[in-house]
C-alpha cells in the first residue's frame, strides 16, 4: 500500500512524466522554397529524394497542403495557427506579443528547440527589439541555433552555406569561427544531439531548413575538388550550372531529413515521435522541374499553385497507416491546432481559431475534414497581394476568377458563369466564405508602408 501511495504522489507532482508517457515527441521540418513537383513521392522527375518517399513510404502522403505563397507570411501561419489578417504586418517579422506553437507546447511540458532559418527579429524595418539575440527564446524555444536573428547577409553577417554566421543560444558565432563548415550541417547536428540529450522526456523540434533557398551552390556531396571556402557561396551563371546545384541541394535536404529519422529510429523513438515534414511555399521562379511528364516552372511568391501547394508528409510509426495517400485538405493554420491536439493541453481561449487538427489522420482515422483552404496574402514586400479560397477541386480569388486548378495549373480558363451544378455550388460556398474574410490591403506594398491593418476579432470562419 506505502509503494502505492509512493507512485500515486509521484505521478501527481510530476506532470512531465505524463506527458512523456501519453503524448508523441513531435519534430516539424519544413523545407525552403520547394514545392511538391521536386519529390519522387509526388511524381517530380528531376531529383532521387528516397528518405521522403520512404518516410511517406512508412507514413501517410497528404495530397492537399497549402502555404502562402512567400516565407515569413507562411512561418507566422505556422507559428501562431492564425490567418495573416489577425497578425501579420511585416516581411521579416514575428510580433514578440504573439503566442506560438513552442509556447503552447511548453506549457504542456515539452522541452522545445529550433534550428534553421530564424529571419523574424524584424531587422528589415529595424522594430523595437530587432537586435534582441533571446527573440527565439521568447518565442517559446529552450534551445536554438539560427541564421538571421540579429545580423543579416551585410556587416558580420553572411551566407547560409558555407562559413555561416550563426546564433546559438544568443550568442553570436561568426563566419569566421564556422569556416570550412557547411550550415546546414551544423544544424542538422544540432537537432540530432537535441534529440539524444532530451530522449527521455517529450520533446518538440521545429526545424525550418537553409535549403533549397538560393543561392544555388554547391553541396558537401556536389562540390568534388572545389576547395572549401567562402566563394562556394557564389552561385553559377548558367542556367544548366544553377539546375545542377539545385538538384544537389533538393537531395542533399533529402539526405539531412534522413539523418534525423536515422536519430530517432536508433534510439527506439519511432513510436513515440511525430515526424511531419513540408515546405514554406513554391519553388524558386528561376526553376523548371518535370513532374508527370509536364514542366513546373517555380511559383515562388505567386497564388498559382506552384506557389501555395506544398508537400506534407507525416510517420509516427504503429499509428500512422503505411504507404497511405490522403486527399484531406491541410491549411497551414492546422499545425498548431494539430500540435495542441497531440500535447494533450485541450483548447482554450487564448490558443488560435483558425485551424483544424488533421492529429486523427496520423492515427488513421476519418478526421473533422476541412471543405476549404484560405490564402490571404499581404507580404508587405513588393509582392501582389491577393486572396482566395478553394477546395481540392475549385479555386475562387476574391475578385471573381474561378478555377479548376487539377486541370489548369496555370489558371488559364477562368470558368467564368458557365458552371455544372457541383462547380456553380462550390463557387457559391466559397464566395461566402471570402464575404466573411477582410479584405487585402491592395497594391504592392514594401516596407516604407506605414497602414498595416489587422483584423483579430473577425469571427471563426471555421464555424458555418
Amino acid at each position: 500500500m506505502l509503494q502505492g501511495l509512493i507512485v500515486f504522489i509521484c505521478i501527481l507532482f510530476s506532470p512531465v512524466l505524463l506527458v512523456a508517457a501519453d503524448n508523441p515527441n513531435v519534430i516539424l521540418i519544413m523545407a525552403d522554397d520547394v514545392s511538391w513537383e521536386c519529390f519522387g513521392c509526388y511524381g517530380g522527375e528531376d531529383y532521387e529524394t528516397p528518405r521522403i518517399d520512404r518516410l511517406a513510404a512508412e507514413g501517410i502522403r497528404f495530397e492537399h497542403c497549402y502555404s502562402t505563397p512567400i516565407c515569413t507570411p507562411s512561418r507566422v501561419k505556422l507559428m501562431t495557427g492564425k490567418y495573416g489578417f489577425r497578425n501579420y504586418t511585416h516581411f521579416g517579422y514575428l510580433h514578440p506579443d504573439e503566442r506560438t506553437f513552442a509556447h503552447m507546447m511548453k506549457e504542456a511540458g515539452y522541452q522545445t528547440a529550433i534550428a534553421g532559418k530564424w529571419q523574424l527579429n524584424g531587422l528589415y524595418n529595424q522594430l523595437p527589439g530587432h537586435l534582441d539575440p533571446m527573440r527565439p527564446h521568447r518565442a517559446g524555444f529552450d534551445e536554438s541555433l539560427l541564421w538571421q536573428v540579429t545580423r543579416g547577409k551585410g556587416g558580420d553577417g553572411g551566407e547560409r552555406f558555407w562559413d555561416p554566421p550563426l546564433e546559438h543560444n544568443g550568442e553570436f558565432i561568426s563566419k569566421e569561427k564556422n569556416a570550412g563548415q557547411y550550415g546546414p550541417d551544423l544544424l542538422t547536428d544540432f537537432v540530432c544531439d537535441f534529440i539524444e540529450n532530451n530522449q527521455d522526456e517529450p520533446f518538440f523540434v521545429y526545424y525550418p531548413m537553409l535549403l533549397v533557398h538560393d543561392p544555388f551552390v554547391p553541396t558537401p556531396h556536389s562540390r568534388g575538388d572545389q576547395p572549401i571556402s567562402h566563394s562556394l557561396n557564389r552561385a553559377p551563371k548558367s542556367y544548366a550550372d544553377k539546375k545542377k546545384n539545385f538538384v544537389a541541394m533538393v537531395q542533399y535536404m533529402d539526405y539531412l531529413v534522413g539523418r534525423i529519422v536515422d536519430k530517432v529510429d536508433s534510439l527506439g523513438l519511432g513510436e513515440e515521435t511525430i515526424i511531419l515534414f513540408t515546405a514554406d511555399n513554391g519553388t524558386n521562379t528561376g526553376i523548371r522541374s518535370s513532374w508527370n511528364g509536364i514542366e513546373i516552372k517555380g511559383g515562388k511568391a505567386g497564388m498559382k499553385d506552384n506557389g501555395t501547394h506544398v508537400p506534407l508528409v507525416a510517420r509516427w510509426t504503429d499509428h500512422t497507416p503505411p504507404g497511405r495517400v490522403l486527399p484531406d485538405l491541410i491549411d497551414f493554420t492546422d499545425f498548431y491546432a494539430t500540435l495542441l491536439d497531440a500535447s494533450g493541453l485541450g483548447s482554450s481561449a487564448k490558443e488560435p481559431i483558425d485551424g483544424k487538427s488533421f492529429l486523427p489522420q496520423l492515427k488513421g482515422k476519418p478526421g473533422m475534414l476541412r471543405e476549404w483552404v484560405l490564402c490571404h496574402y499581404q507580404c508587405y514586400w513588393n509582392k501582389k497581394p491577393g486572396q482566395y479560397a478553394r477546395t481540392a477541386k475549385y479555386k475562387l480569388y476574391r475578385d471573381g476568377r474561378y478555377f479548376e486548378v487539377p486541370v489548369d495549373l496555370d489558371e488559364s480558363k477562368d470558368l467564368g458563369t458557365s458552371l455544372s451544378k457541383e462547380a456553380e455550388d462550390v463557387r457559391q460556398e466559397l464566395e461566402y466564405l471570402l464575404m466573411r474574410c477582410p479584405p487585402v490591403p491592395a497594391g504592392a506594398l514594401g516596407k516604407e508602408t506605414v497602414e498595416r491593418p489587422t483584423y483579430r476579432d473577425v469571427p471563426n470562419l471555421l464555424d458555418d
